[in-house]
């Protein structure tokens, strides 16, 4: 049926073809640093960790880096993933109910503001994780022992 047509029969206009998807968010230019700054300081210290996980698959929720050995989760403020809240209420419970989530997957987090990680509390926070860890141990490759 032409568009012309269907206007004449039912008085409605063409549906309109919109995309269903919503377009991941842009990060700003002090989360891109803080970010980078805390790869850095993970690669230095030889923490194993995943970027930007997804953790719950039917959700739009991610956590800015995995500290995999740990399953601690981090998130920077102000990024990407902060679900945009803007003092919106409704958006701030949608916040909080993922990291309700993931504590009841048996993962921990830990949220950083970008000054924390330039002033050094991100470093000691982790220096502390890693020692109350003590020796953390993996499965080996090869699967021999």
């Amino acid at each position: 049926m032409n568009p012309d047509q269907y206007k004449a029969l039912t008085d409605k206009g063409p549906l309109k073809k919109k995309s269903r998807t919503r377009p991941l968010p842009k990060a700003g230019e002090k989360y891109l640093e803080a970010f980078e700054r805390l790869k850095e300081i993970l690669d230095r210290m030889e923490i194993k960790y995943e970027e930007y996980f997804h953790f719950k698959s039917t959700k739009h929720w991610r956590f800015d880096l995995h500290l995999i050995e740990y399953r601690m989760l981090i998130e920077i403020a102000g990024g990407p993933w902060s679900g945009g809240r803007k003092g919106k209420l409704a958006t701030k419970a949608w916040s909080i109910d993922r990291y309700d989530q993931a504590e009841e997957m048996g993962y921990r987090y830990m949220r950083f503001e970008t000054g924390d990680i330039y002033m050094g509390r991100a470093t000691k926070w982790l220096r502390n994780l890693k020692a109350s860890y003590g020796t953390v141990q993996t499965i080996p490759t090869d699967r021999s022992n």
